[in-house]
């Protein structure tokens, strides 16, 4: 049987959608980040499915319960460009508790992974929070490493330094937004800051590779990732 999610209670009316194996536990963690679109129903699918693979997962709502179609970009990017990093990452230490406060969780073994904003996201935690995660996962997330963002967002290799938890990213080789001169700064910025890393790029897929509901969406890519991804939060959670 697969796992049901549910809306859950956060703390300061913050919203997520949270599913668990069955079974008492502990169960290791993951939180995810959803991309510029909302937690919509891909998202719900998504934190069911990573609970039948063995985790219990949380994704916190931080559109605030908006969700936008995936042809209207210009709005979603619009509320994209209202989110503040700092706000987002206070909303992850809610979220962090909540998985804390659960019976059935091991909070003490978490990753976390985000997709498109999310990616970015999922980079930040890692570098703010480095205590809290055991590993993470950033799926061609935009806005690490740009030379000048398009929404004014701040590059984020100056901080990872501030990172502990191994982390993957995942991108494509026909993706506009992240070219690979990015790519190589992240990869050079790690590199020099002696941190455990894994760059992947697939060729012939492009942003949002991942989600079923895209057009973008390549299937046996996505297969891939997940087992590899999988795999890895297996690795360092259930250490």
């Amino acid at each position: 049987m697969s796992a049901r999610g549910e809306w859950v209670e956060l703390g300061d009316g913050l919203r997520g959608y949270y599913a668990r194996p069955e079974g008492a536990g502990p169960f290791p963690c993951v939180v995810i980040y959803i991309e510029a679109y909302g937690l919509n129903d891909h998202f719900k699918r998504l934190t069911e499915r990573f609970a039948d693979a063995g985790f219990a997962t949380v994704t916190p709502d931080i559109y605030g319960g908006a969700v936008y179609a995936y042809s209207d970009l210009p709005n979603a990017i619009a509320h994209l460009k209202r989110l503040d990093d700092a706000t987002v990452m206070a909303q992850t230490e809610r979220t962090l508790d909540f998985l804390a406060a659960r019976e059935e969780t091991d909070w003490t073994s978490v990753a976390v992974i985000g997709f498109c904003m999310g990616g970015r996201y999922a980079f930040l935690a890692n570098a703010t929070l480095p205590s809290r995660f055991k590993a993470a996962s950033a799926f061609y997330g935009g806005g690490i490493g740009p030379e000048a963002d398009a929404f004014g967002r701040k590059t984020l290799l100056d901080r990872v330094g501030d990172m502990q938890a191994p982390i993957q990213l995942w991108y494509g080789t026909e993706d506009q937004f992240i070219r690979p001169e990015e790519h190589g700064r992240i990869a050079e910025a790690l590199s020099r800051a002696g941190r455990q890393y894994t760059l992947t790029v697939f060729a012939g897929v492009t942003h949002g590779f991942f989600c079923e509901d895209r057009e973008s969406y390549h299937k046996d890519t996505a297969r891939r990732a997940w087992r590899a991804t999988t795999s890895f939060f297996h690795e360092y959670l259930e250490a």
